[in-house]
């Protein structure tokens, strides 16, 4: 009796060592949703027979670990952040030099250095005057008495600038539909790191749990569409196949991989759409690229959910004008810059967002895979 005892008791031990080792693992679990299991104790446990209360065993969830995990990526991506814009931070030492022995007497002076400053730095004009008008507001008010206090105000008016264009945007995270997939189409200059930004977005999706698809829309440069298939291949993702056709546009391939990934019931959660790189005062490419978001928006509703203009930080106020063109004809709902880390006028970031209000919703610090 007491070795059949013994045989029951391991063989219960052993079912819920593996259920726990079956949750622990994601088998049988939804992509992207978390689930708790529970142990659900027998019914002679339920009535407690002289075994005190029960006890539910919560499977593969520990809150203590999970808040470790996101302290610990917190703190890598602050790191990634500080080292890529360290060369504007080098830059802008000229405005702590400036500040540093301000004095409220000789504000005037200073209030018109640091604009130049700024304006030197690739603010731009436009961000600079509204930045150093809101000091000498400040300072009349009595609001500001030492450098300190001027710093202080000046990082906040920066921050604010950056923040508002989130506001009136309505957010400034990445927008994803309610039903899959979500599209995200990505346009951009040559040279701008669209399809390297493309890479690494499905990189990011791919670790969150979603089934990501990529679409090769650029049909221009040669071999685009095996640089797009090694990205794939690295992130875990797929690119979809060309349609049957003897010469393919943009607007064909986009056409397909969107009714691809709208027809394949819970295959594909989110479909990114690369596209070829176009002067921004060219109209007839950009006429094509009016065509390639109608394109999307007629595969699905709302569609594309997001349209994200990559820019070059290196060319600094420059890409201000490519901007705008942009926005003009297709309407941008975020921006990308990328190569923040290899250039000195990251002050453009600052500009761009005052003088357009588009929020960032991505910036490039690096050239791993994890570097956006």
């Amino acid at each position: 009796g007491s070795a059949k005892r013994f045989v029951g008791f391991a063989r219960d031990r052993g079912r819920r060592s593996a259920m726990m080792m079956r949750v622990r693992s994601g088998a049988g679990c939804g992509v992207g949703r978390q689930r708790v299991a529970t142990l659900t104790p027998k019914r002679s446990e339920r009535r407690g027979r002289g075994r005190g209360p029960t006890q539910v065993v919560y499977a593969g969830l520990s809150f203590n670990k999970f808040g470790r995990i996101l302290k610990e990526k917190a703190k890598a991506d602050l790191k990634r952040v500080f080292e890529g814009t360290e060369k504007t931070r080098e830059r802008l030492g000229v405005v702590d030099e400036l500040l540093a022995y301000w004095k409220v007497e000789e504000s005037e002076d200073v209030l018109e250095e640091l604009e130049d400053s700024l304006i030197a730095s690739d603010f731009g004009p436009s961000a600079a005057i509204k930045l150093v008008d809101n000091l000498r507001e400040r300072i009349k008010a009595g609001e500001i008495k030492d450098s300190k206090a001027l710093k202080q105000e000046l990082k906040t008016s920066m921050v604010s600038i950056l923040e508002s264009a989130s506001v009136n945007s309505g957010s400034g995270e990445l927008a994803l539909s309610e039903s899959a997939p979500s599209i995200i189409l990505i346009v951009g200059v040559n040279g701008g790191g669209k399809t390297t930004t493309v890479g690494k977005l499905s990189n990011r999706f791919a670790k969150e749990g979603y089934k990501v698809m990529l679409a090769a829309g650029d049909t221009f440069r040669a071999a685009a569409k095996e640089q797009l298939e090694v990205w794939a291949e690295r992130t875990g993702a797929r690119v979809a196949e060309y349609p049957e056709m003897e010469k393919v546009n943009p607007m064909d391939v986009l056409k397909h991989a969107a009714e691809i990934s709208v027809g394949e019931e819970g295959g594909v959660d989110v479909l990114i759409c690369d596209t070829s790189g176009r002067i921004h005062n060219n109209f007839k490419l950009m006429d094509e690229i009016e065509k390639c978001k109608a394109t999307l928006s007629n595969a699905k509703e709302g569609a594309p959910h997001e349209t994200l203009l990559v820019l070059d930080s290196t060319t600094g106020l420059n890409m201000l004008n490519q901007a705008r063109e942009f926005n003009d004809y297709i309407g941008i709902t975020g921006l990308v810059l990328t190569k923040l880390d290899g250039t000195a006028r990251g002050g453009a970031v600052v500009g761009v967002v005052e003088e357009l209000g588009i929020p960032i919703k991505f910036i490039g610090v690096g050239e791993t895979v994890e570097d956006l």
